[in-house]
């Protein structure tokens, strides 16, 4: 895509930056799981993301005019038995959606593998894994209440937002008018978006369909859990950013000084 919009084959694309691990791995380490711990700082920190963004897809001769902001959704572990502390996971098999993820778990000393959304629920119902890593807000959208028991929160979703990016070719083709009409659209879509992201009752409403489903939904993770998978995570972030090169070390660098401050 990033190719595809640099040669002005595409006039404008939703990109996401986690996805070009392989022709722009900077952008895919910008933001990682673990980064926050409380839903509120993901608004706070949505300015730093989308300045890197914008200085990032540039340099693919991709001009940024707003995007989407996701919903801050709830991170559980959903498994088959009881568990909801890291010392009650050792031994288990766990599902989640990316490498990073993957050296985060081993860190920790817990198995863990990439497996897509789609192969998830067999997964679950064969035991190829005990749990599954997702966003427990949407997780009836992939049935895991049938293979599944039990639920626990870990951390809010730290999710990358979405950012529309159009062409330089094609931007420099329109007029004035049109660049205003665009960019006012883009930023119109972001503080929709951005205003919806943090919602508490979302959250507990998705909870409660959740135990009626027959889910029962065990205390959080405690703190002192919480923080170590954050110490874990931030050390696989930062080996990530590290192994992208110098610009993924800075761009790593600027996030993370910024997450300080919150």
């Amino acid at each position: 895509m990033l190719r595809i919009m640099q040669r002005g084959m595409v006039d404008i694309s939703l990109l996401y930056g986690e996805y070009y691990n392989r022709d722009a791995p900077e952008l895919a380490s910008v933001y990682a799981q673990g980064a926050i711990t409380e839903a509120d700082q993901h608004l706070k920190i949505l300015p730093t993301l989308r300045n890197i963004y914008k200085e990032g897809y540039a340099k693919w001769g991709i001009h940024t005019i707003g995007g989407v902001v996701a919903p801050v959704f709830d991170v559980g572990l959903h498994c088959k038995e009881p568990v909801n502390t890291l010392e009650e996971l050792e031994g288990k098999k766990v599902r989640v959606w990316s490498g990073h993820l993957v050296d985060t778990f081993d860190n920790l000393g817990i198995s863990a593998q990439v497996i897509p959304q789609n192969d998830m629920y067999l997964a679950l119902q064969t035991g190829v894994v005990d749990c599954a890593y997702y966003l427990s807000t949407v997780a009836k959208t992939v049935s895991l209440q049938e293979v599944t028991d039990y639920e626990s929160y870990l951390h809010p979703w730290a999710a990358s937002p979405w950012m529309f990016g159009v062409s330089d070719k094609t931007w420099a083709s329109l007029s004035e008018s049109q660049q205003t009409a665009l960019s006012r659209a883009g930023e119109e879509i972001w503080e929709i978006t951005k205003a919806k992201a943090v919602d508490p009752q979302r959250e507990e409403a998705a909870r409660e369909e959740r135990k009626e489903m027959g889910i029962t939904v065990l205390p959080e993770f405690s703190d002192a859990d919480v923080a170590t998978f954050v110490e874990a995570a931030h050390k696989a972030w930062k080996d990530m950013a590290e192994d992208s090169g110098p610009e993924g070390m800075s761009y790593y660098n600027t996030v993370t000084s910024e997450l300080d401050k919150l």
